[in-house]
């Protein structure tokens, strides 16, 4: 006698000894899906709510999981995104502790702006702590990571909104990395577009609101100072610290991931595709 054809595909699986079901589904990610690329160091990572080695695991309500908000994992497949976003992609070596970023923040801001039309929210995360731009450009593992992981993100159907980029403490300790700054990001946003195809490619940069060194307002400057399409500036100068000097801590990531909405936001109101 032949069964009748069930809606739902579900998977046999072992596990140490016991059978269960799961539900194929949770592995297929929508199709119709805004991808949001979140690259550069620490502070786009997230430290908030870092003590030393240790997250307090404290999640704002604006930070919170949701169904329609999906994360790249490091292996490349789709899951529910939470925080930590970055857990397993900023790494350092194993023990480097990730807390609260803007990612979560940002993506749900976006989602209850209902501008995305029922789409669902894909990130990407590929932040590194302590890199310097030198170290992102073409032909580097960063970037060759950034790339590969933004292809495989729209692989699954959906389309690129926007990179948002945070970058640039580590760029502060020498005037060569502070005064180079603005030609190397320029050559960056350049090679994303081409590589990815997308020649007017929305990049938001975060303008910095702390350094490592004493070339901070030069870092600044070659930001605020960029001159291409498509390239928005959001700045973090002013917000709150965890550690009172350098990473931002997590109201502040809150904040400045509802800034990074906005910017999205606004400059859907004005580029019409």
């Amino acid at each position: 006698m032949l069964l009748p054809r069930l809606p739902v595909l579900f998977l046999l699986v072992a596990s140490a000894g016991r059978l269960f079901f799961r539900d194929a589904r949770a592995d297929v990610p929508p199709s119709n899906k805004v991808v949001f690329v979140l690259a550069g160091q620490s502070n786009m990572a997230g430290r908030g709510g870092v003590t030393g080695a240790r997250w307090d695991g404290v999640v704002p309500p604006d930070s919170a999981p949701s169904p329609s908000v999906l994360r790249l994992t490091a292996d490349l497949r789709w899951e529910e995104a939470r925080e930590p976003l970055h857990q397993g992609i900023d790494v350092g070596g194993g023990n480097r502790a990730v807390g609260v970023g803007p990612g979560m923040a940002f993506a749900n801001a976006v989602l209850r702006s209902g501008r995305l039309d029922g789409a669902a929210v894909g990130l990407v995360p590929c932040a590194v702590g302590g890199t310097r731009m030198a170290e992102w450009g073409k032909g580097s593992e960063l970037y060759g990571d950034m790339v590969r992981r933004a292809r495989v993100a729209v692989e699954t159907g959906g389309r690129i909104g926007a990179v948002l980029w945070y970058q640039g403490e580590s760029d502060t300790v020498r005037w060569a990395d502070a005064n180079s700054y603005g030609r190397r990001m320029a050559m960056l946003v350049r090679d994303l577009r081409a590589d990815l195809a997308m020649p007017h490619l929305l990049l938001i940069q975060v303008g910095l609101a702390s350094g490592l060194g004493q070339y901070t307002e030069v870092v600044r400057e070659a930001q605020k100072g960029l001159r291409l399409h498509n390239v928005r500036f959001v700045d973090a100068m002013g917000l709150p610290f965890q550690d009172g000097h350098l990473h931002l801590n997590t109201q502040a990531q809150v904040q400045l991931g509802h800034m990074l909405a906005q910017s999205y936001l606004d400059y859907g109101t004005s580029n019409k595709h």
